[in-house]
């Protein structure tokens, strides 16, 4: 059964932040909340992929994981984190139909 937006709003409200995030207007507080909730999110939904054996989701998550994540971060501009966070949308917004329960 495929999941729907009302199933899997924790998945949209993380690629509503990632495009918040693109317009450099927010404290640096608004980022470290980001990283938690988009990592966070990437690992539940890395979990459910590894569930169905949809192991291209689960790699794909791991990898959003691994780039937002909270306790370790990576440091870049400002330009490339707004790419990175369009890029994560994307992901976020593609896998509420793609990844299964």
């Amino acid at each position: 059964m495929q999941k729907t937006i009302k199933e899997n709003w924790f998945t949209v409200l993380a690629g509503i932040m990632l495009l918040l995030a693109i317009p450099p207007i927010w404290p640096y507080g608004y980022f470290q909340l980001l990283r938690w909730v988009v990592a966070l999110v990437a690992l539940y939904n890395a979990y459910l992929a590894y569930e169905s054996k949809q192991n291209g989701w689960v790699f794909i998550m791991g990898a959003v994981v691994i780039l937002f994540n909270p306790l370790d971060s990576f440091h870049f501009e400002k330009g490339t984190w707004a790419i990175f966070d369009l890029i994560g949308a994307i992901i976020m917004f593609s896998s509420i139909n793609k990844i299964k329960e």
